[in-house]
């Protein structure tokens, strides 16, 4: 099959732990990659944020990136993109008409947006394809746990209802996410679930370890925005330094300058709190330095208010590194509470720091929940495996597209003989 994958933000190229540059960017760049490797030829359209940017790049074997000019060509905070996807549909329809895809996936609301404007372009040639979503958040999650914070525009909700409606299939990512989607009025039947996948042959249980700086070291990952819950980590840290262990928190993500709002805020807790000399903010790491990090940890903890999937948890368990998380969105999926690791509520330091002086005092307990979290993720998340099922969908998709076709076909010649009939007759039905 040719595909399109549309991600008009999270370029698979961009380095991570920026602000929107996080796990949707290794979403897209993954599945392309684990698809080419199917035999599928995949290209990648991603709005160009940098004058210099190549129109093609070649990402990987079979997979192609495309950056379209919509906007002007510099970053741009992702929230603020929405007039520009009149641009991007334009020249993806127009890459399109050269080289006509079986089936479209975009990815994040506004892709969806630019998708379905493509394929109405497409579809007045006879070339539309089927159109597949993946949202990677929705925004009435977003607006129920930030309220004012959300800074998504106005159109976002019901266009989000819109595309559910109106593409012709959705991967949701998990559980929760579908249960969400159907509330939103989109057909269940529509709905199929396939999960985020991580590299196994990258994220090991074996392999390099840093160095620790205390007896003990917790790990948390991610962009740096307040709703990933950094700053509850840090004071559950408090606690557990107060009921007597050595331990350390690294903060793997964002830019790490000291003139960023949100490291001032993160290094006001510590201080606060009294960890400041135990909190490392590391800043942005590039995917190959991850794994020795995630290796010399105890846990990683993910304590984000919602997470509409979460990578991070898949790699520390692919690590054989037991995982504290939120019981939200894809966590609740992917971490299975007293098996691979713990779920504690959200926004409770309380219940982190239990649940992470808990493990610090068991290593066996730690050793069986590691173990555990790597067969887990080698038998369900792998991104072979995640492409193989993500292929089933888009079979399934595009033949009911095709059916559809011949029916819309069909229907139109029965309209036109009925027509002649009537003329032939001289009168009218």
């Amino acid at each position: 099959m040719r595909i399109s994958m549309v991600s008009e933000h999270a370029s698979p190229l961009a380095t991570l732990g920026g602000v929107d540059a996080g796990g949707q960017n290794v979403h897209v760049a993954e599945l392309s990659a684990a698809l080419a490797r199917r035999g599928h030829e995949v290209t990648v359209y991603t709005r160009r944020d940098d004058a210099d940017l190549p129109e093609r790049v070649s990402f990987a074997p079979g997979v192609e990136v495309v950056h379209v000019d919509a906007g002007p060509a510099r970053p741009i905070p992702k929230d603020d993109l929405l007039p520009f996807m009149g641009d991007l549909a334009a020249g993806v329809a127009e890459d399109w008409a050269r080289t006509r895809p079986d089936v479209a996936h975009g990815h994040f609301w506004m892709s969806g947006v630019a998708v379905l404007e493509a394929a109405e372009r497409a579809e007045r040639s006879g070339l539309r394809p089927a159109v597949l979503h993946t949202y990677h958040a929705l925004g009435v999650v977003k607006r129920r746990n930030q309220g004012a914070g959300d800074t998504s525009p106005p159109e976002r909700e019901p266009l989000e209802a819109d595309i559910g409606r109106r593409a012709d299939a959705i991967v949701a990512t998990c559980s929760d996410e579908a249960f969400e989607l159907r509330m939103l009025g989109v057909p269940a039947a529509h709905i199929s679930v396939v999960p985020c996948g991580v590299d196994l042959a990258h994220f090991t249980p074996t392999g390099p370890r840093e160095e620790r700086g205390r007896d003990h070291r917790i790990t948390t990952v991610g962009r740096l925005v307040q709703r990933k819950g950094v700053g509850t980590v840090i004071e559950a840290l408090a606690a557990v330094v107060a009921s007597g262990f050595d331990a350390e928190l690294v903060v793997v993500g964002g830019g790490g300058s000291s003139d960023d709002p949100e490291i001032r805020r993160l290094r006001g807790i510590a201080e606060r709190a009294g960890v400041a000399d135990r909190v490392v903010l590391r800043g942005q790491l590039a995917q190959k330095d991850l794994p020795a990090v995630m290796r010399s940890s105890d846990l990683v903890v993910c304590a984000p208010w919602y997470e509409p999937f979460g990578i991070v948890p898949l790699e520390a368990m692919a690590c054989g590194v037991p995982v504290v998380a939120s019981s939200v969105g894809g966590l609740i999926d992917s971490v299975v509470s007293g098996t691979t690791g713990t779920h504690v509520p959200p926004r409770d330091p309380a219940a982190i720091a239990e649940a992470v002086s808990d493990l610090l005092a068991r290593p066996d307990q730690r050793a069986a929940y590691g173990r555990a979290g790597r067969r887990r993720m080698a038998s369900r998340y792998s991104w072979d495996r995640v492409a193989a099922d993500t292929e089933r969908v888009y079979l399934a998709t595009a033949a009911a597209r095709r059916s559809a076709g011949a029916m819309e076909g069909i229907g139109r010649i029965d309209g036109l003989r009925s027509r002649r009939r009537t003329r032939r007759e001289g009168g009218t039905r």
